[in-house]
């Protein structure tokens, strides 16, 4: 086990010791100290015996017929425990329940709502979460109020469980700490009752549950949507957290193996997470290292062959249980992790334990949890003030912080509405509905300095009016820089996931941010705005941008809708007749915050058709989940489009299920061919001749498009030490395309590890990396160089149709809408006559025979960079640990590669033929382990 430098509760707390900070906080002193922490009011009356129950409250074996935890041989079922809660409810008077939301096929995802009967009857709850969410603005709740609501005032502490619907034994958990706290008597339960109010979540996967499948419904990662909030299932647990805003969040899942992981984490943690957040993390892990041998944890034993802390498990990405209530809630948010591969009866035991442990924890210290709470906010604002960023940490001894927070003021963020502005709108939503406040600037507004997205830098730049204005001084500052930063600042390179996700460089939209103290005219958005703006004639049109991934979405329900609609294939504007305009449609735009401009005459342009598209599920593709669950749910559900299956056999045997279709998308998968035959690829080529549109994505997509004769693009070896973790890039925009239709000139593009394509000489390549000094890329990106003059997406025509291919993943988690506008566009392709196609904009002739250029790229080798569908485990160490590492990687596998590193290291490639994320792959946590168990200290990790 690895030891702290220092004790976790002397970790700096990163506050801005600002005059105004400690004047304000020297008010609480006197009442802080007054009362004894923990304390509660009106004790309840207790036993000491801790098996003493009320026999009211059914226990799990009476309810379900098996016990949770002991002698027990499956896990509980949905409806299982949607009847428990229930039950419970009706017995007892410390519960209420309800339902959060529900599941993509509509199971409804149930909480329950545990405590001393006097905090859950009538307004009382209400009044609780009403004075904890006071907590968070000090603007509105002085030092005296806060002192007097930390001393009255029970803390909210979160557990929920199942995330990932095969991780299952959490939930059962779940339901033995309801049990026991809605019917235990021993003054245990008092305490935890009279200090707390609990929210029970036992699962918020219950499809994923049902067909023990990580993902969803729609194959998404629910653990990795967090700040975008996709998934139903995701948002709605989001808006009962608004409602009963934690303070201690607890994520029970599963991972391979039988040991157990709690907190402290491994290092990167996101610097935006306040130094009390860390220290309450960190002592909850000592409280569950205290008593994990309690009721047969760990088989009785407290060893760390049971337990370990400080590996694998970051506190870093913005999409995880963990990292959103830390960053966005100012929780001690956690991730509970039990090896899988122990009995039933052992995992929801030793699952129960740390549930168990960290309710005792805060409720014996929920007088210093809601007291530091308050200090979170005031911190908060006071850096926002000085637009001073919090700095890096690591908290591992191995570790040093390789790349510091610059010092860069930052008080304003502002994203202009030259362009996209259905999507900056998108965005506002998504900041407000985190309680974050965004305004709109009334007035023109200078900026003596000010950084534009993308790295570059400029003087006396003017703020247009209608543009929205983020002031980081408010307390959500924390969460502000979170997700609008424009890098993360990782201070060690170990990656988890991506080390990249600022959303405006997701979205594409045109945003800057300054450290001016600037305080422009402005007014406070309380809602989303489009629609429109007044009304045309009856025999006039309403037109709008389709330059956004909100504007595609509205499109494409308009089209549902069967409204005839028409593109200016010059500007990219959408028209449609007054007369379709019902309030219905009316009120859709101003949902998705679309702009309807008024004219009195009609509309004028192309027209566009609504695309049959069929969803290809070859060889090499999985149907439930990764790129081409993220179509089902981007095409299917957002966009409402008919998806029909296309097989392999569908393409070799030219069945109607392929050639009925006038779109034909392959997801990403492992496939070099899609298992086409040679009549198979003429059948493909035959159909994009005829005027169809074959779009493909990343690696299957554009390899299958390939070797079927439809692209000359072919794939650039990888350098030595090349790694781009999941980073934004600038990219040039070849307007000529339709695909191209209302990108700017330059756009960001998001590259996951992505293959290098090398330009096409037979198509327009619509997107390619620049060549010279406007190169760009922010994250985790080594040797990036190698991406210059190559392409991210392409444009090829075949006869009358074309094949649009993207290197990169457009689709990636739904929240890439740059990548999702250009996916629009391709449906949304202009059709031309077969007859006509030497004409077709953008294109030359072609037939249905292979170009000779594209017959020697089908013959072109494909790249093997060991990652298969996502990317490969890359270690990287100094060059005096070689022999070390490679025999402990050796004990997992026999498969790794060795290369060069930078300055010196050496690094092992270790294969990844499935795509598995991290924490599913079967024995990465215990290789990381056994590095560290070796004393090999880890440059950098990629997994």
């Amino acid at each position: 086990m690895v030891p702290l430098k220092r004790p976790a509760w002397t970790r700096s707390r990163k506050r801005l010791a600002g005059a105004a900070t400690i004047a304000l906080l020297a008010g609480l002193n006197p009442l802080v100290t007054g009362a004894p922490a923990g304390a509660a009011p009106q004790p309840t009356t207790c036993v000491d015996d801790p098996t003493a129950r009320l026999t009211t409250v059914p226990s799990p074996e009476a309810a379900l017929g098996f016990p949770l935890g002991t002698g027990q041989q499956r896990v509980v079922t949905n409806d299982e425990i949607r009847h428990y809660l229930a039950a419970v409810d009706a017995a007892s008077d410390r519960v209420v329940t309800g339902v959060m939301t529900t599941s993509v096929l509509g199971q409804p995802l149930p909480y329950a709502v545990v405590s001393n009967p006097r905090n859950v009857r009538n307004g009382a709850l209400k009044r609780i979460a009403d004075d904890l969410r006071d907590l968070r603005d000090p603007r509105r709740t002085s030092a005296r109020q806060a002192a007097r609501t930390a001393a009255d005032t029970p803390a909210i502490v979160w557990v929920t469980a199942n995330v990932h619907g095969g991780e299952k034994s959490g939930a059962d958990a779940a339901l033995k700490t309801l049990y026991e706290l809605a019917a235990g008597l021993s003054c245990d339960v008092a305490q935890r009752n009279d200090n707390l109010v609990t929210i029970i979540v036992p699962t918020q996967n219950p499809d994923g549950r049902d067909a023990s499948r990580r993902q969803n419904e729609f194959g998404f990662d629910m653990n990795r949507d967090w700040f975008a909030r996709t998934q139903q299932e995701t948002d709605g647990k989001l808006e009962l957290m608004r409602q009963y805003p934690p303070q201690v969040f607890v994520d029970a899942h599963e991972m391979g193996g039988r040991q157990y992981f709690f907190p402290p984490n491994a290092d990167p943690i996101h610097h935006e997470i306040a130094g009390e957040v860390v220290d309450w993390i960190n002592r909850i892990g000592d409280a569950n290292k205290a008593g994990f041998g309690y009721n047969g944890a760990c088989g009785g034993a407290v060893t760390t062959e049971c337990y370990f802390n400080y590996s694998t498990y970051d506190l870093f990405f913005m999409g995880y249980g963990d990292t959103v209530p830390a960053a966005g809630f100012g929780a001690a948010g956690m991730t509970f992790e039990k090896g899988s591969a122990s009995a039933v009866p052992d995992r929801v035991q030793q699952q129960f334990h740390t549930q168990w442990s960290t309710l005792g924890w805060a409720a014996a210290n929920r007088h210093e949890l809601l007291t530091d709470y308050y200090r979170i906010w005031v911190d908060a604002l006071a850096q926002g003030r000085a637009g001073t960023l919090e700095p890096n940490e690591v908290v591992q001894p191995t570790n040093e912080v390789r790349f510091p927070v610059p010092a860069v003021p930052i008080r304003s963020y502002f994203l202009l509405p030259d362009r996209q502005l259905a999507d900056v709108r998108q965005l506002v939503e998504r900041l407000r509905r985190m309680d974050v406040e965004v305004y709109q600037v009334r007035k023109p507004t200078k900026l003596f300095t000010a950084r534009i997205f993308g790295g570059r830098t400029a003087t006396d730049v003017t703020v247009p009016e209608g543009a929205y204005w983020i002031p980081m001084d408010q307390p959500q500052k924390h969460w502000i820089q979170a997700i609008m930063g424009e890098d993360p600042y990782t201070p060690f390179p170990y990656f988890y996931d991506v080390s990249s996700w600022s959303n405006p460089l997701l979205m594409g939209v045109n945003a800057l941010y300054t450290g001016d103290d600037v305080r422009p005219p402005a007014t406070l958005v309380r809602g989303i705005s489009g629609g429109r703006t007044s009304a045309a004639g009856a025999k006039g049109s309403y037109t709008y941008p389709l330059d956004s991934a909100a504007a595609a979405e509205y499109t494409f329900a308009l089209l549902g809708r069967g409204v005839p609609v028409v593109r200016d294939l010059t500007t990219g504007e959408v028209g449609l007749p007054a007369r379709s305009l019902t309030r219905e449609v009316d009120e859709l735009a101003e949902s998705l915050g679309v702009t309807l401009t008024p004219n009195r005459s009609p509309a004028s342009g192309t027209p566009l058709s609504r695309p049959d598209v069929g969803l290809f599920q070859g060889t090499g593709i999985s149907t439930t989940s990764g790129s081409h669950g993220e179509a089902r749910y981007v095409l299917g559900k957002r966009w409402g489009l008919d998806l029909t299956p296309v097989t392999t056999a569908d393409i070799n045997d030219n069945t109607p299920a392929f050639t009925g279709r006038d779109v034909l998308l392959v997801p990403d998968g492992s496939s070099a061919t899609g298992g086409l035959t040679a009549t198979g690829q003429a059948n493909l080529r035959a159909w994009v001749a005829q005027g169809n549109t074959y779009v493909g994505l990343r690696n299957e997509g554009t390899r299958m498009a390939r070797s079927a004769g439809l692209t000359s693009t072919t794939e650039k070896p990888k350098p030595a030490g090349y790694t781009v973790i999941g980073s934004h890039l600038r990219v040039n925009v070849d307007g000529d395309s339709p695909v191209a239709l209302g990108r700017p000139a330059e756009d960001f593009e998001f590259n996951n590890n992505d293959t290098i394509l090398n330009p096409s000489s037979t198509g327009t390549n619509v997107l390619t990396y620049p060549t010279g000094d406007t190169f760009w890329a922010n994250g985790y990106t080594v040797n990036g160089d190698a991406l210059k003059g190559t392409v991210a997406l392409v444009d090829e025509p075949t006869g009358a149709g074309r094949a649009v291919l993207f290197a990169f993943n457009p689709l990636f988690r739904a929240y890439n809408e740059n990548g999702l506008h250009l996916v629009a566009n391709a449906l949304l392709y202009p059709t031309a006559d077969p007859a006509d196609a030497p004409a077709a904009r953008g294109s030359a002739q072609r037939t249905t025979g292979v170009d000779p250029a594209r017959a020697a790229a089908a013959a072109s080798p494909v790249v093997d960079d060991l990652g298969g569908g996502w990317r490969p485990i890359t270690i990287e160490v100094a060059a005096a640990d070689q022999a070390r590492t490679e025999a402990v990687v050796d004990r997992f596998t026999g498969t790794a590669r060795v290369s060069a590193g930078a300055d010196g290291a050496v690094r092992l490639v270790i294969p990844n033929p499935a795509g598995l994320q991290s924490d599913e792959h079967p024995f990465l946590g215990d290789l990381v382990r056994a590095l560290a168990d070796a004393g090999v200290p880890l440059r950098s990790l990629v997994a």
